[in-house]
């Protein structure tokens, strides 16, 4: 954000140079990125000085140069070589001496030398408009009034002024510093707390408003006021629309911006000088003189500004005419027909306080980041609506000639009252670390405005104004406590002081690299999401309890205002971000927490996710066929992670859910380790993913609890053989192989180690209809003996009538 000095300068009186002045802003936590100094014309005419053109006399060596003494003040004259037709003695011209850098309007700078021309000293330039960076003419050189003092320097005669412009890193939840009297508030706080200032802040003079003329009255009807708190207006007839005056234009120039004309630029002005976003429509475009402020059914066309056509979402807000057509879509940007233009003669004057969230979504839709939008999703005053609307209604009026033609029209049905916050004197001294004089306290409250409720002995009730839309909490009073005090002024402490820490067993953090480490051995690539996401994907994507979720006020970006409960949104996120950058073969995975609500109670849970999509490989003749991700790509990466970690004792259940179209869960107990499988269509298509997505979810903690608590053991290799028996099995379609495999583990737990699924074949014909045929091997072990046939056939033969009670499986022979 883009500060002028100079402007500041207005509100409130300061003997700070300008490194100073930088400085206080940045320990008050309006961290100053870059100071620049803005001059009116480029280089300031530094060294050009008027002078008198004594004598003129032809020069000896060339027909089209003259050869000048000039007087410039000083005792003795200097002797210039002159190119230009319409020199001669007597002039008052500006001369620019040796050693002096000139910008002309186009070209490089010029630095001045003493020389000689064709033979002829030269100690000087007598200069063009254009050599000066004044205008554009080379006719020849500029001849000021005789009456012109000799010796002045150019900027005095010309009145060129300079200003510094401070550029401000602000934070996002500074809405009340979003213009220059908010930073002139600030500063004065700090002024006041720290350097004995006492002058009050100047606030624009508007008491000669007065509205005697309804000539021009207009309707307003706000239908959504939870989307538009406030609206206020007034009418203005009489308007010459023309350029704006210097004074003006260099204000907004000096912040970056353009300036369009007298009345635009005044709402631009007073946009950057309290904050309050404003627009002016033509009177004679709004239809039966009606404002009605609602959202409009989606896909309604609006033409924007820059003649753009664009579609309208259902919760654009907008401000229609009479016949509910769209002039402008509300504090974002306005439409190409209701604007001001060069006939333009009467307004209609809006100032209103809209809702952040309204704004910051319909800016991001449809990617119209303008100042106002800026300002409003980080949260304007409400109160300063009507302020503003007469401080720029009487700008208006002077700059254009006009009048005001109708009452203020202020729609606010439900006042927004400052915040009352308790503070407490103990907290202040333990957050901040030292103790903070109680009057010292209340002095930087009442530089900050902060109105004093009440008083107790331990703590103070605190009325926040409403312009700082962040301040919420005990804590945010303290930040603004410590910010004009001053970070600097807090000591630092003279003994510093360590404890001993023991790292768990086994150390989260290790556990954690090693199977990261794992993963992106085997394809993987680890993302990082934001904690935050956006409520409505759990609104209208995937439902959960609004009571469950956790809000949090994020001024920066009002989309995102919730801490995610489920971290897939995250991952979709990005896996649509690469597919729409022709990135579809994607590996990831992410390490991250969610946060949910049970009551009075916050659950933060560690979460691992994974998500494969896309081809298992890149495309050649060799991987033809079978070569898409699917859900055992993905099982077998989260048996791998299981097996390498060593947990044990989980068994697999099948599992759906509005997640899950298909898939697995694997619970220890009653505790869900991972849940994976392939994504819902519909949560895919709300999305706008392409393809199949599989995701997992670990519940990392559960993980965790699960690893063994012993190190690896090791034990001495079975030095007798292992028994491998098959058995085909002829099933309904509805077993799956985790019952058979269940099945077999029950019936014999001594000597099988383990089951395996090899084959898996399915003919009607030849099986019968709802029927498949599993091949299944079997391995036995006994650490102390070789197995024998018999005692193999016993087993066999048990697990063949277990399968054929429990699962009506039969033998293939």
């Amino acid at each position: 954000m883009k500060t002028s000095l100079n402007w500041l300068k207005q509100y409130i009186d300061t003997d700070l140079n300008p490194e100073d002045t930088g400085a206080l802003l940045t320990s008050i936590g309006l961290e100053v990125e870059g100071i620049e100094e803005i001059e009116q014309v480029k280089g300031g005419l530094k060294g050009v000085v008027t002078a008198k053109v004594l004598t003129c006399q032809r020069h000896p060596n060339a027909d089209r140069l003259s050869v000048t003494t000039v007087d410039i003040g000083q005792p003795e004259p200097l002797h210039i070589v002159c190119g230009a037709p319409n020199v001669a003695a007597g002039q008052i011209v500006l001369v620019a001496t040796v050693g002096t850098t000139l910008y002309p309007s186009s070209g490089d700078p010029i630095t001045l030398k003493k020389g000689k021309i064709r033979g002829e000293e030269s100690n000087g330039m007598i200069c063009a408009e254009d050599e000066l960076g004044l205008g554009h003419s080379h006719d020849g050189i500029l001849v000021l009034p005789d009456d012109t003092p000799i010796g002045m320097p150019a900027a005095e005669y010309f009145r060129l002024s300079t200003d510094i412009v401070y550029e401000i890193g602000l934070t996002p939840n500074r809405s009340d510093a979003t213009n220059h009297l908010g930073v002139a508030r600030d500063l004065r706080a700090a002024l006041a707390a720290n350097y004995g200032y006492t002058a009050p802040l100047r606030l624009p003079d508007i008491a000669s408003f007065d509205t005697p003329d309804h000539s021009l009255p207009i309707q307003v009807t706000v239908a959504d006021a939870s989307a538009c708190p406030r609206y206020a207006g007034l009418t203005i007839a009489g308007l010459t629309i023309a350029d704006s005056p210097d004074w003006l234009k260099q204000r907004l120039q000096a912040v970056g911006v353009r300036p369009i004309n007298n009345v635009v630029d005044v709402t631009n002005f007073v946009l950057h000088e309290l904050g309050q976003p404003l627009h002016a429509f033509d009177y004679d475009a709004i239809t039966d003189k009606k404002i009605i402020v609602q959202t409009l059914p989606a896909n309604t066309p609006f033409v924007s500004l820059d003649e753009v056509e664009r579609s309208l979402h259902a919760d654009d807000l907008m401000i229609c005419d009479g016949q509910n057509k769209p002039m402008c879509m509300g504090g974002v940007f306005g439409g190409a027909k209701s604007g001001v233009t060069a006939t333009t003669t009467s307004i209609f004057l809006e100032s209103a306080h809209f809702d952040p969230k309204f704004i910051r979504r319909s800016s991001m839709r449809h990617n119209l980041r303008t100042d106002a939008a800026k300002v409003f999703e980080k949260g304007s005053d409400p109160n300063i609506v009507v302020f503003a609307l007469k401080r720029a209604a009487l700008l208006i009026c002077e700059l254009a000639g006009g009048y005001i033609a109708s009452p203020v029209t202020d729609v606010y049905p439900h006042t927004i009252e400052p915040v009352r916050i308790p503070v407490r004197f103990a907290r202040i001294n333990q957050v901040i670390g030292m103790e903070l004089d109680r009057v010292r306290v209340l002095a930087i409250l009442e530089a900050l405005e902060m109105e004093i409720i009440d008083q107790t002995g331990d703590s103070i009730l605190v009325a926040v104004p409403t312009n700082k839309a962040d301040v919420l909490r005990e804590i945010d009073v303290i930040e603004e406590i410590l910010r004009i005090h001053g970070f600097n002024n807090v000591p630092a402490p003279g003994r510093l002081s360590a404890s001993m820490a023991i790292a768990p067993e086994p150390d989260p953090v290790r556990v954690r690299n090693l199977i990261a480490d794992m993963l992106t051995a085997t394809g993987f690539h680890e993302m990082m999401g934001l904690s935050l996401s956006e409520s409505r994907y759990y609104r209208d994507v995937l439902p959960l309890p609004d009571e469950s979720l956790v809000y949090v006020n994020h001024t920066a970006n009002v989309q995102l205002d919730i801490m995610r409960p489920e971290m897939v949104f995250t991952g979709l996120e990005a896996i649509v971000r690469s597919q729409n950058r022709q990135e579809s073969d994607l590996r990831l995975f992410e390490f991250g927490r969610t946060y949910r609500k049970d009551g009075d109670t916050y659950l933060e849970t560690n979460r691992l996710a994974l998500y494969v999509t896309g081809r298992r490989w890149a495309e050649s003749w060799l991987t033809q066929g079978k070569n898409e991700e699917n859900f055992f790509s993905l099982k077998g990466a989260v048996k791998q992670i299981l097996d390498r970690l060593g947990v044990v004792g989980y068994q697999a259940f099948d599992y759906q859910d509005d997640r899950f179209a298909y898939g697995l869960q694997y619970r220890r107990g009653q505790q869900v380790l991972v849940t994976l499988g392939s994504l819902q269509p519909k949560l895919l298509k709300a999305m706008d993913a392409k393809g199949k997505i599989m995701y997992a979810d670990f519940n990392w903690d559960a993980v965790f609890e699960a690893l063994p608590s012993r190190r690896l053991q090791f034990r001495e290799l079975n030095k007798f053989p292992l028994v491998r028996r098959d058995l085909a099995l002829v099933v309904d379609n509805s077993v799956k192989f985790s019952d058979i495999a269940t099945a077999a583990a029950k019936t014999e737990k001594q000597l099988l180690k383990s089951v395996n699924l090899f084959d898996v074949y399915t003919s009607e014909n030849q099986l019968g209809p709802g029927k498949k045929s599993y091949a299944i091997s079997f391995i036995f072990e006994n650490p102390e003996k070789t197995l024998q046939d018999h005692e193999i056939d016993k087993v066999m033969n048990k697990l063949i009538d277990v399968f054929a009670t429990q699962l009506q499986a039969q033998v293939r022979r």
